[in-house]
Parts: C-alpha cells; structure tokens; sequence
C-alpha cells in the first residue's frame, strides 16, 4: 500500500472512532453540485462528469447507512437547470434513469420523487412513479430524489394542495386564511411525513441554497466543501458528521 493511501485509511479511522457514540443526522439533505467543473479539470466531456457524479451518489448512500443515517435527500436537477442545452439535459436525463435504476436493484432502499414530473420525459417520470410505489423488503435508508425540483414551486404546490383539499372538504377558505400553521403546509409539502434535514452539504465551494428544502433547511445545519462532487470523498464526508456532532442546535432560540 502506498503511504497516501495508509495515511488516509489511518485518517479515515480515526474520524470513524471520534464519531462513535456522537450525533449521527438523521435526515441529511445533498446538494450534488460540481460535475461539470469536475469534467472540465480532465479536459473530458460533461456527461463523464454527470455518469461519475452519479457513481459517487450510490457510494454516498453506502457511507449514510453504514452510519445509520436513515433518509438522504439528493439535489440532482433543478428546475434552473432545465434551461441547459438539449443535448446536455438528454445526456443527463439518461443518467439519471440509469440511476434510478440501480436504486431498484437494491430492495431495502424506498425512494421518493420530489419535483415536476411534467417537466420530464415520460421515461424518466414512469421511472420515478415506479420507484415511488415500491415497497422496499426491509427499509434500511429512505432517499429523496429531487428531479426537476424547485424550492419555490415546492411551497406553491403544498399550498395548491392545501387549498384543493380545503374545497374538497367544503372548508370555508376565509376560516382556512384565519387559522392556518406552519403545520398546515408541512402536511402537502414533497416531504411530507419526514423529518426536516439536520444536515445540509453543498460540495465544489458554493455557500448557497439555490432553491433546496427551503421551507425544510429553516432549522438546519450547513456544511460547505471545497471538493467537487465526483472528487467527494468519505473523509469530506466523516469531516462534515464531525462538524456537524461539535454543533450546538438551538432551533432559532
């Protein structure tokens, strides 16, 4: 073995013991940002970045349930990046079918379509639904797959909803307007059912939202690296479990 990667094994376990008997999230929101960048470093062609971005995303996922980590919500295409070329999105959507395909393949994992389905090939969405509709054989990790996905549109739609069902069941909206929570529209959000992201990690140095779990992340812990998405590594990972454990969580008091 050559000393960098005995060094970085030793490191590795060594943030694992540290971790032991510490806070583990329970919901871990991702923002899987940094393939194109990561591509053009290698000088290779941007659907090489998606294809090893998508890779690390189930190399991600075995990490989270070594760890007990029990839902992962991943940011995969925004409703702002249906605007990239047409070429690009048809390379990407192909990706992210062949993706979600090796999700089915394993059967203790239950998925959930966060997004716009209509915005969506019809492949791409059936592939979503099918996923959504399975019954995992023993549920070991519950994923969120935000697909054509939108914070704004997220809290616009549990809204809508909130409203249909109001009509639906004769309720006067002028009393709905008088007595509506907080709690009200997190019954019709995508989520709806979860618990709220402890953790949020953004990867290739970006220190913003963009959109993700807005109404969610109200409370949540962030965790910014510099690496870029394919380039991900567990250590990254065991830094942020460890950033995050030193935290204290206050819940806006």
């Amino acid at each position: 073995m050559e000393l960098g990667g005995f060094l970085y094994g030793f490191y590795e376990r060594r943030l694992l013991r540290e971790l032991t008997g510490g806070r583990i999230p329970k919901h871990i929101g991702v923002m899987v940002d940094g393939n194109r960048r990561w591509a053009k470093q290698f000088n290779a062609p941007t659907s090489q970045g998606h294809q090893a971005g998508a890779d690390k995303i189930h190399e991600f996922l075995g990490w989270c349930q070594e760890l007990g980590v029990k839902v992962v919500t991943l940011y995969m295409l925004s409703t702002d990046n249906m605007s990239r070329s047409s070429e690009e999105l048809d390379l990407l959507m192909g990706i992210i079918a062949n993706t979600l395909d090796r999700l089915d393949e394993d059967a203790n994992i239950s998925v959930n379509a966060m997004g716009a389905p209509e915005l969506l090939p019809d492949y791409l969405a059936e592939r979503l639904n099918k996923l959504t509709a399975r019954t995992p054989v023993q549920e070991k990790i519950h994923v969120n797959v935000a697909v054509g996905y939108g914070g704004r549109r997220e809290i616009v739609d549990a809204v809508r909803e909130l409203l249909h069902d109001a009509v639906a069941k004769g309720s006067d909206i002028s009393a709905l307007a008088d007595s509506l929570t907080v709690d009200d529209i997190s019954r019709f959000l995508y989520t709806r059912g979860q618990p709220d992201p402890d953790l949020v990690i953004r990867t290739s140095g970006e220190q913003r939202l963009s959109g993700f779990l807005m109404w969610q992340s109200a409370y949540s812990e962030f965790y910014f690296c510099e690496a870029l998405w394919p380039a991900f590594r567990k250590v990254d990972f065991l830094r942020a479990l460890r950033d995050y454990a030193g935290r204290q969580r206050r819940f806006g008091t």
